[in-house]
């Protein structure tokens, strides 16, 4: 029986990040901000890389720190990253939101939040177009670089449905499944061996 001997080791899929790829966390990362998440790439340069956790819902409502949300329907709220955790971000598919900020093609960052507030007030559909973010992640210069050579982090490549998309509970696991049989295995790992 041939068995590959190299499907538990954790590799990197050796592709490059880039503003508006993915970063899905290896399995065993035992990081209670970063284990089992899926970071989107806002910016990656020289001097270093910022993303936002997409996969991690908070506990509160967008509408609980926008007092003029009140009283519509709930909206979801997901923890960005651990860095300035008072700060609102917002990823959307307004393409007509002055001030955005271009992740890829469709998926925009931030923008004139009037703007925003006023497209919400008015009682347009927000599943699927805005999603909120409270911090950021980020990484100083070489520190991503070092990460995936260490094999900390996959890249790869989504479409903005799917990173839009406000139903986060598997997103991890189908991240890795996406990727071929290799990380398909690895996305049924318990992420604490010990507790199987």
């Amino acid at each position: 029986m041939n068995i590959d001997s190299d499907i538990f080791k954790i590799q990197s899929n050796n592709v490059l990040p880039s503003r508006g790829k993915i970063l899905i966390s290896e399995p065993f990362l035992r990081d209670a901000t970063f284990g089992r998440s899926v970071v989107l790439l806002i910016d990656h340069t020289e001097e270093g890389s910022m993303g936002l956790i997409i996969n991690k819902q908070l506990p509160i409502f967008v509408n609980d720190i926008i007092k003029e949300f009140k009283y519509i329907e709930d909206i979801p709220l997901y923890k960005g990253g651990p860095i300035a955790t008072d700060t609102l971000f917002y990823l959307h598919t307004l393409a007509d939101i002055s001030g955005a900020i271009p992740i890829s093609k469709g998926l925009f960052l931030n923008g004139d939040f009037e703007e925003i507030k006023r497209y919400i007030l008015q009682g347009n559909q927000i599943d699927r177009y805005i999603r909120f973010f409270l911090g950021y992640s980020g990484w100083e210069s070489e520190q991503l670089s070092t990460e995936l050579r260490e094999n900390t982090w996959l890249v790869s490549k989504e479409e903005n449905a799917y990173l839009m998309n406000g139903d986060t509970k598997d997103m991890w696991k189908q991240a890795l499944e996406k990727l071929g049989s290799k990380y398909e295995t690895w996305s049924r790992f318990p992420q604490v061996p010990t507790f199987n």
